[in-house]
């Protein structure tokens, strides 16, 4: 599904800090959005957390920098690092060029299953259109950042 001109795949579940995660078995993946990278500009740095590091949801789990930004992205959901990305730290130009395949960042086990009023599920109308209304919101804060 497009949205503002950025790509957000209905399989997926999005977090208001412009992460995502995709159920891959007993695990939960966890990347970015079109949104945020293309907003980001090109990454130039990547750091991940290593195997076995307990995640809270909302906090940050790895840090991120780009020519306009540098900054944390926030975890998803609370759980447990089964696996980093470790392509990422040589090639991090792969969350711009791929954010929902090989621009993956990490694989977690989570602690709870339960994401209602935690993430957006697109393929729900009303999160649909809260998260619609939310992306409106975060363009007006860029472009006037930009001026």
């Amino acid at each position: 599904m497009k949205i503002f001109n950025c790509e957000f795949p209905e399989d997926r579940l999005y977090y208001k800090e412009h992460a995502r995660i995709k159920k891959e078995g007993d695990l939960l993946r966890v990347g970015v959005s079109d949104f945020f990278q293309k907003n980001t500009n090109e990454i130039v740095f990547v750091e991940l957390p290593a195997a076995g590091r307990n995640l809270e949801t909302g906090k940050p789990f790895a840090s991120l920098e780009s020519g306009k930004w540098v900054g944390r992205v926030k975890c998803t959901v609370g759980g447990t690092v089964v696996t980093a990305n470790n392509e990422l730290k040589d090639f991090p130009y792969l969350l711009n060029e791929s954010p929902y395949a090989d621009g993956w960042m990490i694989d977690v086990t989570p602690l709870d299953w339960n994401f209602e009023g935690i993430l957006f599920d697109l393929n729900k109308d009303d999160q649909l259109k809260a998260f619609t209304d939310f992306l409106e919101a975060e363009k007006q804060k860029i472009a006037g950042m930009s001026k």
